[in-house]
Order: structure tokens, then sequence, then C-alpha cells
């Protein structure tokens, strides 16, 4: 039977109201729909903990690379001229050590260095055909040995305790060694080998 004939229409409301379903006032919809669309909009409004992570990701990169741009230049490539000058000098004791030749470093003097294509350093008793290199990366780098005028790197694997000081601009720092070990970066106002630059 068509449901827009007048006595199903009745039937339906009567159903409606037995069944116990009531609609709120005015909308037509069961009472109770508007409060379950409230409740969705609410949790919809919060952040998934997937969102949370990518923001602390994005707020940690941001601060490491602020980091890294606020970094002393000088401290930098005072850096990387020790850990440089670290593995030529292992290299050459490992060579004076297997051909037995008595080997040195020696480097220049401040006022030899600053000539140009001068070596700021030489590594003496080595054969040439070795092609070590002997300038540094940053031209300004002065180097000092400490109490000597050059570093004694072999030919005995024992080359007693040796220190040689980089200096760039008013930045500092020191690579030694025990006479054993390899040459490292010395922490200031310590003996331990650490990775550190001091100001003078």
């Amino acid at each position: 039977m068509p449901t827009s004939a007048p006595g199903n229409r009745g039937r339906a409301a009567s159903f409606a109201a037995g069944a116990g379903v009531r609609s709120t006032p005015g909308t037509g919809r069961p009472a109770g729909t508007s409060c379950l669309g409230k409740g969705r909009q609410n949790r919809r409004r919060g952040f998934t903990l997937i969102e949370l992570l990518i923001v602390v990701a994005i707020v940690a990169l941001a601060s490491s690379l602020v980091t890294l741009a606020l970094r002393d230049p000088d401290a930098s490539a005072l850096e990387r001229e020790a850990d440089r000058l670290s593995a030529l000098l292992e290299a050459a004791r490992a060579e004076s050590r297997a051909s037995g030749l008595a080997a040195r470093w020696v480097p220049a003097s401040a006022s030899a260095a600053v000539e140009e294509d001068a070596p700021h350093f030489r590594f003496v008793g080595l054969p040439a055909a070795l092609n070590l290199p002997q300038r540094w990366l940053t031209p300004q780098v002065q180097a000092e040995v400490v109490g000597a005028r050059s570093l004694l790197l072999g030919p005995e694997p024992l080359i007693g305790a040796q220190r040689v000081s980089l200096r760039l601009g008013d930045r500092r720092l020191t690579l030694a060694t025990d006479g054993l070990g390899p040459f490292e970066p010395e922490a200031a106002n310590t003996g331990s080998p650490q990775a550190a630059v001091a100001r003078p």
C-alpha cells in the first residue's frame, strides 16, 4: 500500500510514539542526535600524536640549524686542520717505521709562512715520492712545537711525549701524544686528549 495514504501517516506517527522515539522540537530529528554531532566536532579539534611528533621534529631540526649557523668559523677551521694534521703525522710515522728512516715534522716560521707558495710545514727525512701535503687548508693557521723545533716521528715505535700548538685568530688547539698513541686534540688546562678549542 502506498505510504502517502492518509491512513499510513497516522499509523507511522502512532508507531513512533509507541516505540518511545522522541523528536527534537522544530528539527524533526530524533532527540540526542545533535549532541552526538557536537561530540564528533570536539574530537576533530584536537591534535593527533603523529601531528605532535612532526611539530617536535621540526622544532628540533630548526634548533640544530641555528646552532650550526652560530658556531665560530675559526674554531671549525682549526678543528678541521687539527684532524688533517693528525692523520698526516700518523701516516708519516707509519712510513718511517716501515722504511727505517728517521722522520721529523718541521713547521715553518711565522715570517716564512706568509710568503706566497711557501710551505707551511715539511716532513724531513721521508722520500719526496710520498708527496705529503705541506700547506694548511686555511693559510692563516700557525703552528709551534711545544719545547722543541720539530716533532720526531720515527723510526722507533716509541717517540716520546710531544705536543704541537695550532693557532688561528684568537683560537688555539693543541695536538699531543704520549709517545705510543696517535696525536690527538688536548683539552684546555688538562692532560687528557679531547676535542677542545681554547682561547689563549
